[in-house]
């Protein structure tokens, strides 16, 4: 019974993965699924769209095949002409560092931790700003909205714009 069960749970997560690692799309694998589109670019147009580049003046298509399906799309109107806009989005993971100190930056106090925040009480410093005077009690650097999981961040990794079907500009991040 436990080893038909753990057979069970292989068969679906090797499923499952090779689901994942299959819908990966590539330059490579556009090109071998519609080798139609692909052939019908001229051949300055097949060597960019085969190292995922683009030009200006370069077909919808030839777009698609190098850099694949836009997560968004923008229809506008420029000076008179219908144009559309792909937008890429990225994902940036934003660091955070949990402060585990039972005092904070200002001396000792009263603190206890509660997981990977810190709760304290300061002694009541007196700050100055602005000609006023304030009295903080507690851990500056206490977090009540921690999550364990890294935030992320979209951000436009690459933006192309089409007038009359053509590449009329595009942007993207180069690599530092």
């Amino acid at each position: 019974m436990k080893r038909r069960f753990y057979l069970g749970a292989l068969t679906l997560g090797l499923a499952t993965g090779a689901l994942i690692l299959t819908s990966c799309s590539t330059p490579e694998t556009r090109i071998s699924d519609h080798p139609d589109l692909y052939q019908s670019l001229s051949a300055r147009d097949r060597a960019l769209v085969s190292q995922g580049q683009i030009r200006p003046g370069m077909p919808r298509n030839a777009v698609w095949l190098a850099w694949g399906s836009p997560d968004r799309k923008i229809i506008a109107n420029m000076r008179g002409h219908p144009t559309e806009t792909w937008i890429y989005v990225y994902y940036a993971t934003y660091p955070y560092y949990p402060y585990y100190g039972p005092y904070g930056p200002y001396g000792p106090g009263l603190g206890y931790s509660l997981g990977y925040t810190t709760v304290g009480v300061a002694t009541g410093t007196t700050h100055h700003h602005g000609g006023c005077n304030f009295v903080f009690f507690g851990d500056p650097f206490y977090d009540p909205f921690f999550y364990s999981t890294p935030l992320s961040i979209p951000y436009p990794g690459k933006v192309v714009t089409f007038s009359s079907g053509r590449v009329m500009s595009f942007q993207y991040l180069a690599p530092n």
